[in-house]
């Protein structure tokens, strides 16, 4: 047994770097095709997955964001989008293992088929249910509106990664009644279908040992951090942590 603390940004890393390995991803890297939308998290996923072909380097997360929550002091959109996203590069799509620059899950949804891949960010994750949420600024629903026709009428898999930051306890459905109330206002948002995909399933996947959330918080640069307790073999206990020690300098998420 062993205690860890993971950043949020260490979290990010230990994520992406365990979708990168994630069974259903390595298929479709090889026959098949990858959506990763834009989002902080997911440009974590797409690095690691990139590096498994050698093209990392034709990718960079700087503006890899659609809508981000920033502080008080920060000037976003009431949708929080930025005021400039005149560099956006586009979602990244991997198809039969080559980057397509300049496409959107938009562009492609349509031609996903069974044993294709979407990776789609998060806003809120309820750990009991298994369930996510995303908030929707989007008159039409946004990115995960294209994505869900693609898993239920055609089963493609969508994978939502959400760091444990992201944790709430109430109901997501509850949650949404809320938001998207006609007597509220500003986001709403979308109880999302999908496997749910935290620091915790990063653990399972690359080590074996399971983890535990036990406490969280922080200052100074430990805002949002988690406690895991890691439990499993000495074998699995200690690549865990081994794991976890090389990414535990992840430098702070930052913007351009």
């Amino acid at each position: 047994m062993a205690q860890c603390i993971l950043t949020p940004a260490a979290g990010k890393r230990l994520i992406g770097r365990a979708l990168a390995v994630h069974p259903a991803v390595i298929k479709a890297l090889d026959s098949g095709t990858i959506v990763i939308i834009a989002g902080t998290t997911n440009g974590y996923a797409a690095e690691e997955i990139l590096k498994k072909s050698g093209q990392e380097k034709e990718f960079s997360r700087s503006h890899f964001i659609r809508g981000v929550t920033m502080p008080p002091d920060k000037k976003t959109t009431e949708n929080g989008r930025l005021p400039d996203e005149s560099e956006f590069p586009g979602d990244v799509i991997i198809k039969n293992g080559r980057l397509i620059k300049g496409k959107t899950i938009f562009d492609l949804a349509d031609d996903l088929k069974k044993g294709d891949v979407i990776l789609k960010g998060a806003n809120c994750v309820n750990l009991a249910q298994k369930k996510a949420g995303i908030l929707i600024g989007h008159p039409r629903g946004g990115t995960i509106a294209a994505a869900v026709p693609a898993l239920i009428g055609r089963r493609v898999r969508i994978i939502i990664p959400a760091g444990l930051e992201k944790r709430v306890s109430d109901d997501i459905d509850k949650i949404a009644g809320l938001l998207n109330s006609p007597e509220s206002s500003g986001p709403r948002l979308f109880p999302a279908p999908g496997e749910i995909f935290t620091e915790i399933d990063a653990v399972k996947l690359l080590s074996g040992a399971d983890a535990c959330l036990t406490a969280a918080g922080g200052v100074c640069g430990a805002e949002g951090a988690v406690w895991l307790f890691l439990t499993g073999t000495s074998e699995q206990v200690e690549n865990a942590r081994n794991i976890i020690n090389e990414i535990s300098g992840e430098p702070r998420f930052a913007l351009p």
